[in-house]
């Protein structure tokens, strides 16, 4: 079941075929094709908002967008279709020579898209999958995903994003998780008059873990970060909060740490390591532990999720008009290499080749062939 199944429109809603077919006297200097998430899955989170899409028309770029696809961040088809966005079915956003999903496509979807054309998405477990992989090749889809792009700045700017609206959005769901009604003990992180404030272990120093131990500490929580990386804890000390403490993990240290902590937030250190078993039976009753590898509290704020994604969009959108479409802006762009996956009708991501073992190639070594 599609979007538009889902969140059914009336047929003259919908651009005919022969409408899209139809050229302007002008031809739009990019083709956007905006996809919704399918409704079988658990995502809420979109790339773009009305407001995002009404700056890409306003320079020449031509948004089409499958009806229903805003519903996830409640905009309604209308508020699109107000800033210049084309309303059309899902086949027909299939069909644009550059098409935007948050999440990947499945197999039966990309054999609807252009031959030769482009997939832009966020990573998803769907590219770990050899037929995923094998259609895109077969359909010569140049696959690229925005959380592996960096800027000129060298910032995973789009990565960034998702793990800072992560780490924030964890401390929402611990106190929610508390709270009475969350069917907690009935606790605000914030100690008041008499009171001490919960304490938040997060381990970890990534994006995700450092504004998660911020916003512990701006509800007013004792918070603690951990890493087994001392040049990384001296790294994220500088993007922390003052009363923030920064701590090395040490066993007796993380043992003490565990059993004070009310709140748990686990994401990736920056040398392997795994929460010890022995310490399951030294955790507080109804203590919150969340794995931010696992979960993504992002899906909560779809809406501050697409406002967000849309503002570094619209310049990597201008920038590829400006570099005469997706394949100047592949040939000259290093940041955007580096998030292709399938290009030219080969696999270019070596992690996701060794995962399926299927063979990868250097996207360089295939640019500078054709230079």
């Amino acid at each position: 079941m599609t979007t538009q199944d889902k969140y059914p429109v009336a047929e003259a809603e919908l651009v005919t075929q022969a409408e899209l077919q139809m050229e302007n006297t002008t031809k739009p200097k990019l083709q956007l094709g905006l996809l919704g998430n399918y409704s079988d899955s658990e995502e809420t989170r979109m790339l773009l908002t009305p407001e995002g899409c009404g700056m890409l028309t306003s320079a020449g770029i031509e948004v089409l967008m499958e009806a229903g696809a805003g519903v996830d961040i409640s905009f309604p088809d209308e508020n699109y279709a107000e800033y210049g966005v084309r309303i059309v079915s899902r086949d027909q956003a299939l069909a644009q020579p550059i098409v935007l999903s948050f999440m990947p496509l499945k197999p039966k979807d990309i054999k609807k898209m252009r031959k030769g054309s482009a997939l832009l998405c966020m990573m998803g477990n769907t590219l770990f999958e050899p037929a995923t992989i094998k259609a895109l090749m077969a359909q010569q889809i140049d696959t690229g995903c925005f959380d592996n792009m960096y800027s000129h700045h060298d910032v995973t700017i789009f990565a960034n994003i998702i793990d800072e609206i992560d780490g924030r959005g964890a401390i929402m769901y611990a106190q929610e998780s508390l709270s009475y009604l969350g069917g907690g003990k009935g606790v605000l992180l914030a100690g008041v008059a008499g009171l001490n404030p919960c304490e938040v272990l997060v381990l970890g120093t990534g994006t995700a873990a450092i504004h998660a131990a911020n916003a512990a500490s701006a509800a007013g929580a004792k918070a603690v970060i951990m890493d087994n990386d001392i040049s990384a804890l001296e790294i994220a000390r500088s993007g922390l909060v003052a009363g923030v403490e920064v701590v090395a993990i040490h066993p007796r240290v993380l043992t003490n740490r565990v059993k004070t902590a009310d709140i748990i937030i686990t994401t990736p250190t920056t040398q392997e390591f795994k929460f010890p078993q022995v310490l399951s039976s030294q955790l507080k009753d109804n203590v919150y532990v969340l794995d931010l590898s696992e979960v993504h509290p992002s899906v909560s704020v779809p809406r501050t999720v697409a406002m967000a994604l849309s503002n570094p969009l619209i310049n990597f959108f201008n920038e590829m008009s400006i570099k005469n479409g997706f394949d100047g802006m592949v040939a000259t762009t290093p940041g955007v290499q580096s998030g292709m996956i399938v290009y030219k009708g080969k696999l270019v991501d070596k992690l996701i080749g060794s995962y399926t073992s299927m063979p990868s190639i250097d996207i360089r070594v295939m640019l500078s062939a054709t230079n």
